[in-house]
C-alpha cells in the first residue's frame, strides 16, 4: 500500500520534461540513398508513392502519399511538364528551372533535411528528388477529402454566419481571412507530438496582439511533451496558468469563425489545430462565457436582458438543490407554509433522505446524459421516453422519489444548459453545494460559495485576472459584461485584452523557464 500511494505521488509530483528540439540530417546527393532511406522509415506502408523517372539523362523521383494529394493536378501539373519538357544542365541548375519556369504552383520549397520529406508528403505536399542534387523540391497540391462547410452543431445563432470551422486546417484559416480583409492578421504555423506531428496555426492581429502574450503562448506550446494531439483538448492543460487548481478554465473554445474574429480584434490569440474543427483562444474570462453573437445582434435592451438571464440561470443550475437540500433540511421553517406542507408530505412518502435522493436524482440524471450522448441517434428517443415516463411519472408515483425534489432537479438541469459551456463545472459544483448543503446547512454552502468566488478571483489568463473587469473593476468596460450597451456607446473605445485592469503581460519567468504563477 505504502508502495502504491508512493508512485501516484512520484507521478503527480514529477516534473515536465522539456522535449527535446528535432534533430535534422540533410540530404545526400545520391536518389538510391535518400530513397532506400525513406523506404525502410514508412517499411512497408501501402500509401507510400515512388514514382520513377527519368528527366533529360538525369534520374529522378516523385515522392507522394496516396490520396493525400490532387491526383488529377498531380498528373497534369507536375508528371506531365516533368516527363515532355526538355531540360539541359546538372541536377541543380534543372532543379532551379523547374522551381522558377515550370510549376506555377504558389507553394513551392525547396527541402535540405531528410526530416523534412516526411513531413511534407504527409501532409499532402509533392516532393521531387533529383540524382545528384542534394536539394529537394516540395510542390504544394494538397488535395485529401475534407468535410464541407456547415452550421456548428454546438454553437447556434439566430441572426448570424452559418459556417463553421472544418476538421481542414487551410480552410479553416481561409474563413478566419475571408472575415479580417486586414493585413495585420498573422497566421504562424508550428508543429507539436512527438508522433502525431500535428500542425497547428496560431493566430493574431499584429496591432492588437500582446507581444508578451504571444511570446508566452509560443513557450508553453513549445513545451508540449505529448507523442499525439489528436483533439484541441489535449492543449488545454499546457496552456493554463501552472499549479491552477479550478473548476474553470482560462482557456476558450469556439465553432465559429465569425466568433474568432471578434475575438482577435480585442487582442487574443486563436489557436487552430488540424484535424480540429474548432479554435481555442486565449486569454479568456469568466464573463464571456455569458456572452454570444446573438447579443449584438439583437437590440441592446433584449440583450441585456438575455444576458441577466444566462447569470441567473447559471447561478440557479449551480445553487438550487444544495439551498433546498440545506433549507429542507435544517431550516424547512424558512419556506412558505404551502410549499413546506407539500414537501413534509413528499419526504415521509420516500424511504431516502431529502438529501440522498437528491443526489440520486442527480445521478441518475448525469447517467441518461451521458447515455443520450454517447448511443446512436435513433435509440436517443428511447432514452427520452424511459427518461420522461419511468425516471419520471412512475417513479413519482410509485413513492421512489418526491415530486418537489425532482422538480427542483429538472429546473436546475435545464437551466445547465443555458450557457452550455459552463456545464462541465457546473454539474460538478451542483453536486457538491448539494453535498455540503445537506452535511453542513445554509452556512456550509455560503462557505463553499465563498471559496468558489475566492478561487475565481485569484484565478488569471495569461496574466489577465479572470474575473475582469468587474475585479479589478474597469468602469468603462463594464458596458459589456452584465449589460450590453447600445453600438454608439461600443464604437467609442476598443480595449484590448491586455488593457483590462489589473493585467500583467510579462513574459514568464522562473524556475527552468515555466509558466508562471499568479
Amino acid at each position: 500500500m505504502y508502495r502504491f500511494i508512493q508512485s501516484v505521488i512520484d507521478i503527480y509530483s514529477k516534473k515536465q520534461t522539456v522535449p527535446v528540439g528535432r534533430l535534422h540530417t540533410s540530404v545526400t546527393a545520391s536518389l538510391d540513398e535518400t530513397l532506400s532511406r525513406l523506404r525502410a522509415d514508412f517499411g512497408s506502408s501501402a500509401d507510400l508513392t515512388i514514382r520513377e523517372l527519368n528527366i533529360s539523362g538525369i534520374r529522378a523521383a516523385v515522392i507522394t502519399i496516396d490520396n493525400m494529394t490532387d491526383k488529377q493536378v498531380l498528373a497534369e501539373g507536375v508528371l506531365m511538364p516533368l516527363m515532355c519538357s526538355s531540360f539541359t544542365g546538372t541536377a541543380g541548375e534543372i532543379l532551379d528551372e523547374l522551381r522558377l519556369k515550370t510549376f506555377y504552383t504558389p507553394e513551392l520549397l525547396e527541402i535540405t533535411a531528410y526530416e523534412d520529406i516526411g513531413e511534407r508528403i504527409m501532409s499532402g505536399f509533392v516532393v521531387i528528388a533529383l540524382d545528384g542534387c542534394s536539394t529537394l523540391l516540395s510542390v504544394g497540391l494538397q488535395g485529401y477529402a475534407s468535410r464541407s462547410i456547415s452550421e456548428p452543431e454546438s454553437d447556434i445563432v439566430q441572426r448570424g454566419s452559418k459556417e463553421g470551422f472544418v476538421e481542414a486546417l487551410r480552410v479553416n484559416m481561409t474563413l478566419i481571412r475571408r472575415r479580417l480583409k486586414n493585413p495585420m492578421l498573422r497566421f504562424e504555423t508550428m508543429n507539436i507530438g512527438n508522433i502525431s506531428n500535428t500542425e497547428i496555426a496560431l493566430c493574431y492581429l499584429s496591432d492588437r496582439a500582446s507581444p508578451d502574450i504571444l511570446a508566452r503562448l509560443k513557450k508553453r506550446l513549445s513545451q508540449v511533451p505529448l507523442d499525439t494531439v489528436l483533439t484541441a483538448g489535449y492543449l488545454v492543460p499546457f496552456l493554463e496558468e501552472e499549479k491552477d487548481r479550478s473548476f474553470f478554465t482560462g482557456v476558450g473554445i469556439s465553432e465559429r469563425p465569425d466568433t474568432v474574429c471578434g475575438k482577435l480584434t480585442e487582442g487574443r490569440i486563436a489557436v487552430l489545430v488540424d484535424g480540429v474543427p474548432s479554435a481555442l483562444i486565449v486569454p479568456y474570462i469568466f464573463a464571456e462565457y455569458f456572452q454570444s453573437l446573438d447579443d449584438y445582434s439583437n437590440r441592446a435592451y433584449f440583450a441585456t436582458f438575455t444576458r441577466l438571464l444566462k447569470y441567473c440561470a447559471f447561478f440557479i443550475s449551480v445553487m438550487l438543490p444544495g439551498l433546498f437540500v440545506a433549507l429542507g433540511t435544517f431550516e424547512p421553517e424558512m419556506f412558505p407554509t404551502l410549499m413546506l406542507n407539500k414537501i413534509a408530505a413528499s419526504i415521509a412518502s420516500t424511504p431516502l433522505s431529502l438529501t440522498a435522493e437528491t443526489i440520486l436524482i442527480l445521478f441518475i440524471y448525469e447517467i441518461m446524459r451521458e447515455a443520450g450522448l454517447r448511443m446512436p441517434r435513433p435509440l436517443g428517443y428511447a432514452v427520452s421516453i424511459v427518461g420522461g415516463l419511468v425516471v419520471g411519472d412512475t417513479a413519482v408515483n410509485a413513492g421512489l422519489i418526491g415530486a418537489p425534489t425532482l422538480m427542483v432537479i429538472a429546473i436546475s438541469a435545464i437551466s445547465s444548459y443555458v450557457v452550455p459551456d459552463l456545464y462541465a463545472p457546473s454539474a460538478i459544483l451542483r453536486m457538491l453545494f448539494t453535498i455540503v448543503g445537506g452535511l453542513l446547512g445554509i452556512w456550509g454552502t455560503a462557505l463553499l460559495l465563498c471559496v468558489v468566488l475566492v478561487n475565481l478571483c485569484g484565478k488569471s489568463s495569461f496574466g489577465v485576472p479572470y474575473t475582469a473587469p468587474v475585479t479589478p473593476s474597469s468602469p468603462f468596460a463594464f458596458r459589456d459584461v452584465l449589460i450590453r450597451a447600445d453600438w454608439k456607446i461600443l464604437s467609442k473605445r476598443t480595449e484590448t485584452i491586455q488593457d483590462m485592469p489589473g493585467a500583467d503581460t510579462k513574459p514568464d519567468a522562473g524556475n527552468n523557464g515555466r509558466s508562471d504563477t499568479r
